[in-house]
């Protein structure tokens, strides 16, 4: 249900990605009634799904899943659950935000920007933190669930949040979080942010996400405390370098979601919270 509604907090989708989006899905057969598509796509493939069907492929070199969710969100329910392989295939597509399907008789290049939402149990049972109902092989269980995805994989995702269960009062109490409303118009002004300072930069990027090198170094500069704090992180942690550059985008878009105009201690500390960092136990 969250990843769900996550589409709809984005914001709309431009001219030029309204165009890029429906190109896609028109090349793959899936455009409704010949119209532009305005609202950012949400693709939720099933976890049988074929190597071809979310990467690309097929007789044709049509696009997958990956890029019909392009500007958009795609979901990965019960990500363990996946075939190996056809997980490892996305790891280019994430990093470089484009697919290449190359064929006998087609080599075709798909764009694959996409915001990616992968769920999962923390073992195949989904009863590791109840001791009165996880299976005889816990904690085990765990660390063998959780190791069909590779940590290169793991690594290109930005965001590692433990949901703990529902219980019954919380079905029960009133309501009182945030309308989407109020988030969308949050990450409206951020994104505005964004936008103004690499047009300011002269670069041809929107987001932090596709920032990285110098460019990178020079949006999310630290103070003395903050680099100390992730130098400290990245020896403890054994963080990669692509992990290590992540932990400044993300950083860089905390500030700015607060509106600061400097990356600050706190922005660092609540990035590396994001971090997966061992496996549950």
């Amino acid at each position: 249900m969250l990843a769900a509604r996550l589409a709809g907090i984005l914001p709309p989708l431009t001219p030029s990605e309204a165009l890029e989006v429906t190109m896609i899905h028109s090349l793959a057969g899936q455009l409704n009634e010949g119209k532009l598509m305005r609202n950012r796509p949400f693709r939720d493939p099933h976890h049988s799904a074929s190597m071809p069907a979310l990467v690309g492929g097929g007789l044709r070199a049509q696009p997958g899943e990956i890029s019909l969710a392009h500007h958009g969100v795609l979901f990965l329910d019960e990500l363990p659950e996946f075939q190996r392989a056809t997980l490892e295939a996305l790891r280019q597509p994430l990093e470089s935000g484009k697919t290449v399907v190359s064929r006998a008789n087609a080599h075709v290049t798909y764009p694959s920007r996409v915001q990616l939402i992968a769920a999962m149990n923390p073992c195949r049972c989904g009863y590791l933190s109840d001791a009165s109902r996880a299976c005889s092989r816990a904690p085990k269980c765990a660390q063998d669930y959780q190791s069909k995805i590779s940590g290169p994989l793991f690594d290109r995702i930005d965001l590692h949040v433990e949901v703990a269960e529902v219980s019954a009062d919380d079905l029960t109490r009133a309501a009182t979080g945030e309308k989407s409303s109020v988030v969308a118009m949050r990450i409206k002004c951020a994104r505005e942010i964004q936008e103004a300072r690499y047009q300011n930069l002269g670069v041809s990027i929107r987001l932090n996400a596709h920032a990285d090198g110098e460019l990178l170094d020079e949006i999310a500069t630290l103070d003395e405390e903050g680099q100390g704090l992730l130098k400290k992180a990245a020896t403890n942690f054994k963080l990669s370098a692509r992990g290590y550059r992540r932990v400044l985008r993300v950083a860089r878009t905390l500030a700015d979601m607060e509106n600061s105009s400097s990356v600050k201690l706190a922005h660092i500390a609540e990035a590396l919270s994001y971090r997966r960092l061992h496996f549950s136990s």
